[in-house]
């Protein structure tokens, strides 16, 4: 994978976001960022982590919701009108823990057959990273922050409420992972 990845992903997901849901597209440019900076951890996979940033959300595009469930209407997006890289899609459709929210919303045998969890570790833990340090405005935020801001939009009864409450230990293990990995490089 290369830049042109990068900057196909980035076309794809401002077209879709740009306009329609410009907070959304504001808070997926903060997550790109982030993957930009982690990168240097994933290696030969950091195109892959910058893109799947990039596109993780774009399943919130209004024309792409056909299920509810954003990571899964968007990882079918971009398989079936993009043909993008497998890796790429299981990345979208799976990141922060969407498992355990198509759980709740009665979509994990979907979601599970038609995207199954990579087994890559420090790459799908540096996609929650990027998503659960970063602000729906693009900031910077800590993952405890970021878990509670959801808590409070949603609201702790609603899908997305029991699903980050279920959630929250894996994020928190996932950040702390990719941190200690990001302390660990030569400087």
């Amino acid at each position: 994978m290369s830049d042109l990845i990068e900057e196909w992903a980035a076309a794809v997901a401002e077209t879709e976001l740009g306009k329609t849901l410009p907070r959304r597209w504001t808070h997926t440019r903060g997550v790109a960022e982030r993957a930009i900076e982690v990168s240097q951890v994933i290696r030969q996979d950091g195109s892959l982590l910058v893109a799947a940033a990039t596109l993780h959300d774009v399943g919130y595009a209004p024309r792409l919701a056909t299920t509810g469930f954003h990571p899964l209407d968007g990882a079918r997006f971009l398989r079936d009108e993009h043909g993008a890289d497998e890796r790429l899609t299981r990345l979208v459709a799976n990141h922060s823990f969407a498992l355990l929210e198509a759980e709740e919303r009665g979509l994990r045998e979907e979601l599970a057959s038609e995207f199954p969890l990579l087994e890559e570790p420090l790459l799908v833990d540096a996609l929650v990273y990027c998503d659960m340090t970063t602000t729906p405005d693009g900031g910077r935020t800590t993952a405890e922050e970021r878990v509670a801001e959801i808590l409070g939009r949603y609201g702790e009864d609603s899908v997305v409420g029991r699903f980050i409450r279920r959630a929250a230990p894996e994020i928190f293990a996932a950040v702390g992972r990719v941190e200690a990995a990001l302390a660990a490089q030569p400087r």
